[in-house]
């Protein structure tokens, strides 16, 4: 048998990774979302994670993130990679997370939601933000201390209390917004950060700003914007927050 002649070409649209939680449910549909096929290829890896997130758990994932970066297709030149995790990126530190994804993928360009958010809350000015987070206070706790040390104030944060990453994607969206409402009328703010990626948050941000008066971002959303940001990738603005007209 002969082998039939063919050709190879380089796809035009901008890559992204994503390195997703074992757990998470949520991030992968919001980013198909926001990149629809003509915008972007994405390539999806996933990182061993506990079924609860505690420090521990998190910390965990600073031995197997290196590996589960590795396994995004070897032949493909990223422009972007994310690592789709707010509280682990908070524990292990940004700056690590870039280098261990780095070293196992060729990416122009690596993020986080952590900087991810800092970067948005910059491009809108934002100085005062509230923050709201499903989970216990060893895992929340970090995340309002790195907006601070970012030089922004955080007067308040609201969380579930939630361990468990199962519950924490069927957390009602109706919940989410309530705290967020919850934030801003019991504090002087001028944005709400929702924290985590497995928060089912991208249908709320729109209503909420226009109800609320000031910006809302969430971990998917500001992720989403960085890496288009990054990479040149055209983004879906429509019906996402006031962050994807910047």
């Amino acid at each position: 048998m002969s082998a039939f002649p063919y050709e190879l070409f380089e796809e035009a649209l901008p890559r992204l990774g994503l390195v997703v939680l074992q757990v998470d449910e949520t991030i992968e549909q919001d980013f198909r979302r926001l990149f629809p096929p003509e915008a972007a290829r994405i390539n999806v890896s996933r990182v061993p994670s506990g079924a609860e997130l505690t420090p521990d758990t998190l910390a965990q994932m600073k031995a197997t993130l290196p590996a589960a970066a590795a396994l995004l297709p070897p032949a493909a030149r990223f422009d972007a990679v994310g690592y789709a995790c707010t509280s682990g990126t908070t524990l292990i530190g940004a700056a690590r997370v870039a280098e261990l994804v780095s070293g196992a993928v060729q990416s122009r360009a690596v993020t986080d939601p952590l900087s991810a958010a800092l970067a948005a809350c910059r491009a809108l000015g934002l100085e005062r933000v509230g923050i709201v987070s499903p989970y216990i206070a060893p895992v929340a706790g970090p995340i309002r201390q790195a907006f601070e040390a970012a030089g922004l104030s955080v007067p308040d944060t609201l969380s579930f209390g939630e361990e468990v990453e199962a519950r924490v994607a069927r957390i009602a969206p109706a919940s989410i917004a309530e705290a967020a409402r919850t934030l801003a009328r019991r504090n002087r703010i001028d944005g709400v950060f929702l924290s985590c990626t497995n928060l089912r948050t991208l249908d709320i941000i729109a209503p909420l700003e226009a109800e609320l008066g000031m910006p809302v971002l969430s971990s998917n959303q500001v992720l989403g914007w960085h890496m288009a940001n990054l990479s040149g990738a055209r983004i879906a603005v429509a019906g996402h927050g006031r962050l994807l007209a910047t």
